[in-house]
């Protein structure tokens, strides 16, 4: 999404060269949107991923679009949160009609076998999409399974510390609680242009995909400076005069860079972020984003233990000088489960492959210097 509106198809669409980068782009923030709105129980942002002709197939739901969101949203009250990450998108356009397949894991809590346990339930979506009304949307959704695992039972929450500035981190809810989209909004509304939407033409369509890319990749850029313990690398996916709240830190990003790493090195044994839902509003020089994260820790003591988080980053995103970076992220926790670790990058199958490392040694510096 941006200040300019994709305007008549026919002034530059299908026939343009930008066009299938264009729509891919739109595509994928469609997807990452209906996964929003899935997680945060929000009827009328899943229900705006269809359009209003749109069907799904999910086996016991099966109908409009607009059935759908009702029955999810309802669905998804009160529950605990859950979390869909897509990934795997394999989109093909063909004027203005697409179809995709994506895969996605889903953490939501069930009483599949009796008392309510976690899952993790992995399956692909096979979407047709539509460009229509200078909009592209989802036509039709069929869901298929592929595999389901189980969790044990969450353990009573702790009661959490009085608020305190340093240490504050926030906690996903459904909408419209969801301390996410409340900051997405203070972000989007602290710059907003001042400009009118006007149509889009090739020119802009292009700039807004090389702006998606950029933004997406600083994601990437700091799970793999925090992963290998690398400042540097952090540093560079933000503007100097950056802010970031984790609950582990929170204040300046060029401090937490240096902080974060001597904090995982005292803890930790191995990290690992992964990213994605990548949904991005682009607004001239200035844009505002959530992407979901899973992270991996396993951590040291007499007692360690393997932890699994899923949350979200809610960052705010500048253009200066012609390059994106993020001015300002926060990290707003879903869910996190915990079992007991067990050393096995030693045995079986895992003893001959090369392991990762928190430091230079790790094989991506030498695979990237050999790069050029």
């Amino acid at each position: 999404m941006t200040s300019h509106q994709a305007g008549n198809a026919a002034d530059w669409g299908p026939d343009s060269s930008a066009w299938e980068a264009w729509s891919r782009t739109e595509i994928q923030n469609r997807l990452a949107q209906h996964a929003r709105g899935i997680d945060r129980a929000d009827e009328a942002l899943l229900r705006e991923a269809y359009h209003d002709d749109g069907t799904v197939d999910y086996g016991s739901l099966r109908g409009s679009g607009a059935e759908f969101a009702a029955a999810i949203a309802a669905m998804h009250d009160g529950a605990p949160m859950s979390s869909h990450r897509t990934s795997n998108m394999w989109i093909a356009i063909e004027g203005q009609s697409a179809i995709s397949e994506s895969y996605v894991m889903a953490w939501v809590t069930l009483p599949t076998d009796g008392d309510p346990r976690p899952h993790l339930v992995g399956g692909r979506y096979l979407d047709r999409h539509s460009y229509k009304h200078d909009d592209w949307r989802m036509q039709h959704r069929q869901y298929v399974l592929d595999w389901i695992t189980q969790f044990p039972a969450p353990q009573p929450a702790v009661a959490r510390p009085a608020f305190a500035p340093q240490s504050f981190s926030p906690q996903g809810a459904h909408f419209p609680w969801d301390a996410g989209s409340a900051l997405m909004a203070a972000h989007a509304s602290s710059k907003q242009s001042m400009k009118e939407s006007a149509p889009m033409n090739e020119t802009q369509a292009l700039e807004e995909v090389m702006a998606q890319q950029a933004i997406a990749q600083l994601g990437c850029r700091y799970a793999r400076g925090v992963d290998r313990g690398d400042p540097e690398i952090i540093r560079s996916a933000f503007h100097d005069d950056a802010a970031i709240v984790t609950g582990a830190f929170n204040g300046p990003a060029v401090e937490f860079a240096t902080v974060i790493g001597e904090l995982l090195d005292e803890t930790s044994v191995r990290v690992a972020h992964t990213v994605t839902n990548h949904w991005i509003d682009i607004d001239g020089d200035n844009a505002v984003g959530e992407s979901y994260v899973v992270a991996f820790q396993g951590t040291k003591g007499d007692s360690p233990q393997d932890v699994m988080t899923g949350g979200r980053y809610i960052d705010r995103y500048e253009r200066r000088n012609g390059e994106w970076k993020i001015s300002h992220r926060t990290f707003v926790m879903d869910w996190t489960t915990c079992a007991d670790s067990k050393d096995l990058m030693g045995l079986g199958m895992f003893e001959d492959m090369v392991k990762g490392e928190r430091s230079d040694g790790d094989p991506v510096y030498a695979f990237w210097q050999a790069a050029g």
